[in-house]
């Protein structure tokens, strides 16, 4: 197909120009009388252009087509190679971020592991804490409430001895004379 297009370019580009003939312009020459009639060839540029043409394929099918259909071709094949190299580049980084995603996800779940796990601690020291505290207020309660209970029975000892004594002391006084 390459071939047929660069022969149709070469013919457009060597055609001869076209004559008027009979007053309208002839685009497309009638070569067949030119053909039959061997006294008109050095007049008509077609034998020299077919002539010409034929001379030329062979070199500039070796010099110009060939080398430029390698060239095309070497640099098709290229760009198909960097297409599958850049597919499996592709392929390759959706398998790291597939990787690089899983273990985020994994870090996070331990992350999560370690929280839940700090807070139960914590729960639980706060509980054994508040347990101590409640076990050392009510020590602080049951040694305050003996102490209180001593201090009111000590008050009571002193209350009973010190009203025996204001009693006789308002006994003597009503009575004027010492109780004995």
């Amino acid at each position: 197909m390459q071939r047929t297009i660069v022969s149709a370019f070469l013919l457009l580009a060597f055609a001869a120009p076209a004559h008027a003939s009979e007053g309208s312009l002839e685009i497309f020459p009638d070569i067949l009388p030119v053909l039959s009639d061997p006294t008109r060839w050095p007049e008509s540029h077609f034998v020299q252009l077919l002539v010409l043409f034929v001379l030329l394929i062979l070199p500039v099918n070796a010099l110009v087509l060939k080398p430029l259909l390698a060239v095309l071709d070497e640099r098709s094949a290229r760009i198909e190679g960097t297409r599958k190299r850049a597919a499996e580049i592709g392929a390759q980084a959706e398998t790291v971020l597939s990787q690089y995603q899983q273990a985020v996800e994994q870090a996070r779940k331990q992350a999560e592991e370690l929280r839940k796990g700090a807070l139960e601690g914590a729960r639980g020291d706060q509980v054994r804490i508040l347990a101590e505290a409640r076990t050392a207020a009510e020590s602080a309660v049951s040694a305050a409430r003996s102490g209180v209970a001593g201090a009111l029975a000590g008050a009571r000892e002193t209350v009973r001895r010190d009203s025996e004594t204001l009693a006789r002391e308002a006994a003597s006084r009503v009575l004027g004379r010492p109780l004995s």
